[in-house]
């Protein structure tokens, strides 16, 4: 790979309607500032999912200094998984501008833009696992369940304007028609057949505005931590949130909570799922995480840090 002196270029993939659109109108003001430090932008936009394919087949990595990556959980997955399956090894930048930022609020990652640009143009590095659904990739939380339903019908207007609190009103009004999913869970750490309202994979620590669901989880320590919601009379469910909020729910006997870098889940059934947000495959699906796969920008000022 070509010298630090080398690397002048930029990518940047940003999603123009995320969050509430805003991030398109900083566009200049993020040109303007890496052409200050001599590195060029190139932006790339979100829509086309294959454009990100077709850019990252043709480029000269030895030129690039780092990928950016603008919107919310979804925008971020659908880029690493590009970076995945063309063996792009750059570090990446995330400019958090969605509905969903939960890999960002686990990162400390600043909402304002000129912080963000800041810790782009930086050199603090943070290195985090990658976890794998079948052949896709996530950063942040895999998911299964009646819940996941929740996301996907959310209203894209009603997230724009109420942000998370779309996915709350939502998960409030789907609660009485939870119902359980047979799944054969099989791991080393923990294996059997549950009837279950829905299951989370986390690398990260929270996820759809929880910011508690996995309080010990580490990005970069080699284990996914899972949460299975056994069924559970409806009258423990409000009992539970609570717990889930106040993050103490990991011991509540409605939950199955156990550590593990490999798992398989199938079920007689359709089960809907999904990664950061994005649609996920039907079952069966095996999970498996790749340590310390994705070097990431970050603030964080007792990071040794490399410089390219």
């Amino acid at each position: 790979m070509g010298s630090g002196n080398e690397r002048k270029k930029v990518l940047l993939f940003y999603n123009p309607n995320a969050g509430n659109g805003l991030f398109k109108n900083n566009l200049d003001l993020i040109i303007e500032r890496f052409q200050q430090k001599k590195l060029v932008v190139i932006p790339i936009r979100a829509g086309r999912a294959e454009m990100l394919d077709i850019v990252f087949r043709t480029i000269d990595q030895s030129e690039y200094r780092q990928v950016i990556a603008a919107g919310g959980d979804g925008t971020i997955n659908i880029c690493v998984n590009a970076m995945m399956r063309n063996s792009i090894n750059l570090p990446l930048a995330i400019f958090p501008a969605g509905t969903a930022n939960d890999f960002a609020y686990y990162l400390d990652l600043p909402l304002e833009i000129n912080s963000m640009i800041d810790i782009a143009l930086g050199s603090n590095f943070t290195y985090s696992d990658l976890g794998k659904a079948n052949e896709k990739y996530f950063l942040n939380v895999a998911a299964m369940g009646t819940m996941v339903d929740v996301s996907q019908k959310t209203d894209p207007n009603l997230k724009s304007i109420l942000g998370v609190l779309s996915y709350y009103i939502r998960g409030i009004i789907e609660v009485p028609n939870l119902k359980p999913i047979p799944v054969r869970i099989t791991s080393e750490e923990f294996s059997g057949e549950e009837q279950m309202y829905f299951m989370l994979i986390m690398n990260g620590r929270s996820a759809g505005g929880f910011k508690r669901l996995s309080p010990s989880a580490e990005i970069n320590d080699g284990l996914f931590d899972v949460i299975v919601f056994r069924e559970m009379p409806l009258t423990d469910f409000l009992p539970l949130l609570i717990n889930v909020l106040q993050g103490n729910h990991e011991k509540n006997k409605h939950i199955i909570y156990f550590r593990t870098n490999r798992l398989q889940v199938e079920s007689p059934q359709h089960v809907g799922t999904d990664i950061d947000g994005e649609k996920g495959d039907d079952l069966p699906i095996s999970y498996s995480l790749l340590p310390n796969k994705l070097k990431i920008f970050t603030r964080d000022k007792d990071q040794k840090g490399t410089t390219w």
